[in-house]
This record gives C-alpha cells, sequence and structure tokens, in this order.
C-alpha cells in the first residue's frame, strides 16, 4: 500500500502531460485545416474575380481615369483601337498618340448603357487615316472634336452626319478641330484635302449647329465654292497658315454670327470688292491678315481705302507690301492712290528667266548667221536659178497676153494653126 500510494501521483502527472500534448496536437492540425482552407478560398475567389469581365464603371487596363473628373486619359498606349471597355461616366476622353490608323463606323457604340456623358473627344496625332461613316454615332452628348495632326486620306462624307444623314440627327458638335491633316508623302490620295473637307461639312446641313470650326496649317490652296453656306452659326473660323491665295469664290455673307476670322499667314495678295463688302456687313466680326504676301499694284486701291476706314481689321497697321520690289515693306496704310500704279515691273526670278531667254535666243540667231555665211556661194547660185526660172515663166506669160490683146496676131496664129 505505500508503495501504490507513491506511484498514484506520478502516474497521474503521465497521464494529464500525455492530455495536454493530445490538445496541443489537435490545435496544431485544426489551424492548419482553417489556414489551407481560407487560401484555397481566397485564391478561388481571386481567380472568379479575375475571370469576369470589368464593370462598367471600371478603367481601362492601359489608361487612367478619374471618376471626380470624369475623365479618361489613353495617351501614347499604341492602340489600334478605341478600348471597348471606357467607363460610363466619362465626359473627356483623351486618346491621343496612339496608332489607330482607321477609326471605323460606330467606333464608339456600346452596349447598354452608352457613353451617353462623353462631351470633349480629342483624337489628335492618334496616326488616323481614315473616318468613316458614322464613326461618331451613338454620341449624343459630343460637343468638342479634335482630329488636328492626323494624315487623314479619307474623310467620309457622312462622318459627322451618321449612315443615313437624311433620317439622323443633327450633330451636337459645337466645336471641331482639323488643324494639320497633311497626308504622309507615301500615302496616295483620291481626292483633295479641300473636296473631303468641304463634302463633310456639307452633308445633310448636319454641322449647322457647329460655332468653331478649325481648318489651320493644312496646306489648304483654296476654299470650295459655297463650304460655309451650311454653317450659319459659326463664330469662330480659323484658317491661319495655309496656302490660300485668293477668296473670290468664298461667301461670308450668311456667317452672320461671325465673331473672329484668321486668315494670316496665307499667300493672299489682294482682297477684291466683294469680299471686302461682305466682311463689312458683319457686324461683330474682327479679322486678321498678317503675314501675307499683299502686292501693292492698281488693284489694291479699293483694300487700301477700305483699311483705311474700317474696325474691323485687328493689327492693321502692321500690314506692308511685299510686291513690288520697290514697295516692299511699306505700310499699306500709309500708301496713296499716286503710290499704286500698275507698271511692268517682274519680280528679280522673272526678270532673270527672260534674260536667260534672250541670250539663248541671240545665241540661235548667231548660229543661223553663220550657217549662211558658210554656205553663201550655194544660197547665191540657188537665188539664180530661182531668178532665172521666174523670168522664164514670166516671159511666158507676156507673150501670151501680147498675143491675147493683138486680134491680128490672134488670126495669124489661127491661120498658122491651120
Amino acid at each position: 500500500m505505500p508503495g501504490g500510494c507513491s506511484r498514484g501521483p506520478a502516474a497521474g502527472d503521465g497521464r494529464l502531460r500525455l492530455a495536454r500534448l493530445a490538445l496541443v496536437l489537435l490545435g496544431w492540425v485544426s489551424s492548419s485545416s482553417l489556414t489551407s482552407s481560407a487560401s484555397s478560398s481566397t485564391s478561388s475567389a481571386s481567380s472568379l474575380a479575375s475571370a469576369q469581365p470589368p464593370l462598367p464603371g471600371q478603367c481601362p487596363q492601359p489608361c487612367e481615369c478619374s471618376e471626380a473628373a470624369r475623365t479618361v486619359k489613353c495617351v501614347n498606349r499604341n492602340l489600334t483601337e478605341v478600348p471597348a471597355d471606357l467607363p460610363t461616366y466619362v465626359r473627356t476622353l483623351f486618346l491621343t498618340g496612339n496608332q489607330l490608323a482607321v477609326l471605323p463606323s460606330g467606333a464608339f457604340a456600346r452596349q447598354p448603357p452608352p457613353l451617353a456623358e462623353l462631351a470633349a473627344l480629342n483624337l489628335s496625332g492618334s496616326r488616323l487615316k481614315e473616318v468613316r461613316t458614322g464613326a461618331f454615332e451613338h454620341l449624343p452628348s459630343l460637343r468638342q472634336l479634335d482630329l488636328s495632326h492626323n494624315p487623314l486620306t479619307y474623310l467620309s462624307p457622312f462622318a459627322f452626319s451618321g449612315s443615313n444623314a437624311s433620317v439622323s440627327p443633327p450633330s451636337p458638335l459645337v466645336e471641331l478641330m482639323l488643324n494639320h491633316l497633311v497626308p504622309l508623302t507615301d500615302d496616295k490620295q483620291n481626292q483633295s484635302l479641300e473636296g473631303m473637307v468641304a463634302a463633310a461639312l456639307r452633308a445633310g446641313h448636319a454641322l449647322r449647329g457647329l460655332r468653331r470650326l478649325e481648318l489651320a496649317s493644312s496646306h489648304l490652296l483654296y476654299l470650295p465654292r459655297d463650304v460655309l453656306a451650311y454653317l450659319p452659326g459659326l463664330r469662330h473660323l480659323d484658317l491661319s497658315n495655309n496656302s490660300l491665295v485668293s477668296l473670290t469664290y468664298v461667301s461670308f455673307r450668311n456667317l452672320t454670327h461671325l465673331e473672329s476670322l484668321h486668315l494670316e499667314d496665307n499667300a493672299l495678295k489682294v482682297l477684291h470688292n466683294g469680299t471686302l463688302a461682305e466682311l463689312q456687313g458683319l457686324a461683330h466680326v474682327r479679322v486678321f491678315l498678317d503675314n501675307n504676301p499683299w502686292v501693292c499694284d492698281c488693284q489694291m486701291v479699293d483694300m487700301v481705302a477700305w483699311l483705311k476706314e474700317t474696325e474691323i481689321v485687328q493689327g492693321k497697321a502692321r500690314l506692308t507690301c511685299a510686291f513690288p520690289e520697290k514697295m516692299r515693306n511699306r505700310v499699306l496704310l500709309e500708301l496713296s492712290s499716286s503710290d499704286l500704279d500698275c507698271d511692268p515691273i517682274l519680280p528679280q526670278s522673272l526678270q532673270t528667266s527672260y534674260v536667260f531667254l534672250g541670250i539663248v535666243l541671240a545665241l540661235i540667231g548667231a548660229i543661223f548667221l553663220l550657217v549662211l555665211y558658210l554656205n553663201r556661194k550655194g544660197i547665191k547660185k540657188w537665188m539664180h536659178n530661182i531668178r532665172d526660172a521666174c523670168r522664164d515663166h514670166m516671159e511666158g506669160y507676156h507673150y501670151r497676153y501680147e498675143i491675147n490683146a493683138d486680134p491680128r496676131l490672134t488670126n495669124l496664129s489661127s491661120n498658122s494653126d491651120v
């Protein structure tokens, strides 16, 4: 009994240690299983999330979005098409510096909900070569569009009006920027840029609500007839830095709301009476005419008189003559009618051309005379032969005339024949 009593507490302590160890092992196993199950559930959830398409309010992968500013920027991302998952809250969209090349019909069409709030779209510098029919359909709030700095070779006449201009509502565009639309040198263009742009502006009266039109730095040589007749609401027109030579066939009569007209840095030589009268008839317009090669001859008399009276030309004191040479850099406002004559004074380059032509003709004449001199004996003999032949011929005519004029010689001639 004493021995049993002494072994009792020791056995109890051993069993207690074993129970504690079992509990520790059981807790470790349960925690590891919970951890593994949590990690597996997390990975499955993440895989499901990655498999699901982005929600309409999310930002496309290559872009930067600001929901507070309602702006999406996809700048210099080498995109070849418009992102399909643009957030519906976007009001200002930048797609500049990409590789879009072609803007197809319905390029911004989306499954409901559409981009109903998009108001400003910038596509400048995206190497666009073609803008096809209805490219901007399904953008009911679009007010500002910038297609500048693109090598356009094809602009559909119905790019702004939709595929069916007779049924489609007018375009909501208020501002349209088409600056520097110069095709690359190796691109073939079936239609002139002037005709292409004019057709798009005319089609279906779709742009009759347009207020700002920029066509600067596009090497325009002329404006097609009545191209502005379909833009009655226009307030700002920028035609600067082109190659316009004349405005004779352009009418500004219906642009009654026009406020600014930029014609700087063109090739204008004079504005004729018809254009001057139309510009003067616009109540609120300001005209900019700097850096044009004005030709100060007798055809400039009316324009100089108009400049002295009008107040619509901004910076008119800076306008100077470019031709003729004797009038170069003279201020137009300081000229009088006696200064403006039409003497046949040619530019220096043309004078040089005429001098060269005279030298060539003189050389040809000298060679011709030298050939005549070297063949003088043969020419003299040839002239003698011609003279003798003509003399014999004339003597024959004279003999027949004498016979016919004298009746006696006529009878004698008849008897001798008998």
